[in-house]
């Protein structure tokens, strides 16, 4: 059938502008152990598409087991030392640029509507009296990457540590990274405590990686967060969106 030729152009312009009418949005996962086995592909994702049907989700992932935020944080010395930590460690910080490379890679195959990190760390700096440094050495990841992904309103959302322990540098760390959240308009933070109940013996303890259900709440959480940041709302204050 051959149709008039204003018709095609007419549709030709409409299907390319329901095209661009996507929304694009870029999510950065990045942290120690329990991000490293966060199945991303059968939590985080599928709930984002659940919540943004009609979106383009991209993402990148970049976590290794057992490593202090340091390692994401060019200027950590120089915060310890305003935080009289005697802890100096002249690590390289080569996570961020790691980090950085592959959200920089994404960003050049097209515009994003919005980014959003995805943060779960904290375990190793608890664990080796650092949490002096962490509220601002959270601070500091976060305004890099804004900076650095020109993304001035860059979304995150932190995943608090689990109830795996209760010493004050733990404590300390779990209160820095809620301040951090509820300090910031583009920020939220996911509950975990209820990710990591397990059975050893007989008796109930809290572990310090989370169970297979964990994993995919917890992975929820994160996506039910984001996508309240993304949309305006304001995220659950307890960190538990349903």
């Amino acid at each position: 059938m051959n149709l008039p030729k204003t018709f095609v152009i007419v549709a030709i312009g409409l299907a390319s502008s329901l095209a661009m009418a996507e929304e694009r949005h870029l999510f950065i996962l990045s942290g120690q152990s329990n991000m490293q086995g966060l199945k991303e592909k059968t939590s985080v994702l599928p709930e984002l598409k659940r919540l943004l049907p009609d979106a383009d989700i991209q993402y990148v992932k970049y976590a290794r087991g057992g490593q202090p935020i340091r390692k994401w944080v060019k200027t950590w010395d120089l915060i310890a030392r305003k935080h009289k930590l005697t802890q100096q460690f002249n690590d390289p910080s080569e996570f961020y640029d790691v980090v950085l490379k592959q959200a920089k890679a994404k960003i050049a195959e097209g515009p994003f509507d919005s980014i959003t990190f995805l943060w779960m760390q904290g375990e190793r700096d608890a664990k080796t009296g650092l949490a002096a440094a962490y509220q601002e050495s959270m601070e500091t990841l976060i305004a890099s990457l804004r900076k650095d992904l020109k993304t001035p309103k860059m979304n995150f959302v932190i995943g608090r540590l689990c109830d795996h322990l209760t010493h004050d540098q733990w404590n300390a760390v779990r209160e820095a990274q809620v301040k951090v959240a509820n300090d910031d308009s583009q920020g939220a933070w996911a509950d975990t405590d209820d990710t990591n109940d397990k059975e050893r013996n007989g008796k109930k303890w809290n572990d310090l990686h989370y169970t297979t259900t964990g994993y995919e709440l917890f992975g929820k959480r994160l996506a039910r967060q984001a996508v309240k940041l993304i949309q305006g709302e304001t995220p659950d204050p307890e960190g538990r969106p349903q």
